[in-house]
């Protein structure tokens, strides 16, 4: 591939692409296997449906536009993330009741979280627990979620980095302090199975100026067993600059 193109449909703010999604879609460049822990820092907001320049290295992969990085991603190895402790999937149904983007989201066409999205994953994570604060949400992937290349049993790569991305955004009060995604890591151990029912959580882990820090993990509810984890790394921002 020597040329990538983002749809509009994978929005996240209405100009730019969902920034999981995006970081997902260039791990898949690096490894068509879940397993490596990659490291993906989005430079700029990322061009909907204009082709970007794809760049390789052995370990690593770019996105160029008009002579700038977009984004970049690259391997990290084997390192562990500490992932977000699961909760009952009764309790993560019930925090949806709770999600604050149904009142108030600074993005409501995000392909994740956005509340305006039939077409969307429509996670919608509600407050668990305070201190610190822990958001949930339950997560069935839809056929839709597959692909058009990969296995059809289950969410692409570029989808299943996607539902890691905005819950870790809900539990730094997006609401209220509105962000966007600068950096995620994530480790994928399996692709989710279409039509099974997960619960995805995300955790708030700390506050420097602007930057926000977060992580985020995905369980099979019917195994009981962690799918994926992330870390985060998310800038305050203006929503009028994005929208």
């Amino acid at each position: 591939m020597t040329e990538f193109t983002i749809s509009a449909k994978h929005c996240g703010p209405p100009r730019s692409g969902n920034g999981g999604w995006t970081a997902g879609a260039l791990a898949a460049m690096l490894s068509d296997a879940p397993a490596p822990l990659i490291e993906v820092t989005l430079r700029l907001p990322p061009p909907l449906d204009v082709a970007m320049e794809v760049s390789r290295s052995s370990d690593s992969v770019a996105l160029e536009y008009d002579g700038r990085t977009v984004a970049e991603a690259r391997v990290m190895g084997d390192a562990a993330l500490l992932p977000v402790p699961p909760v009952p999937v009764s309790r993560a149904r019930a925090a949806e009741a709770s999600y604050a983007g149904l009142t108030h989201h600074p993005f409501p066409s995000c392909y994740v979280c956005g509340t305006d999205r039939a077409d969307g994953l429509r996670i919608f994570p509600g407050l668990v627990s305070r201190d610190p604060a822990r958001v949930a949400a339950t997560w069935t992937p839809s056929p839709s979620t597959a692909g058009s290349s990969g296995d059809p049993a289950r969410a692409s790569i570029a989808n299943t980095w996607a539902s890691l991305d905005c819950v870790g955004g809900w539990a730094g009060d997006l609401a209220e302090r509105p962000m966007v995604l600068g950096r995620i890591t994530a480790r994928i151990d399996s692709l989710p199975e279409v039509g099974s029912l997960h619960v995805v959580l995300g955790e708030a882990r700390g506050v420097d100026g602007r930057k926000v820090h977060t992580a985020s993990s995905l369980y099979d509810a019917v195994a009981g067993r962690l799918v994926g984890a992330a870390q985060h790394v998310w800038f305050v921002i203006d929503p009028a600059d994005f929208s």
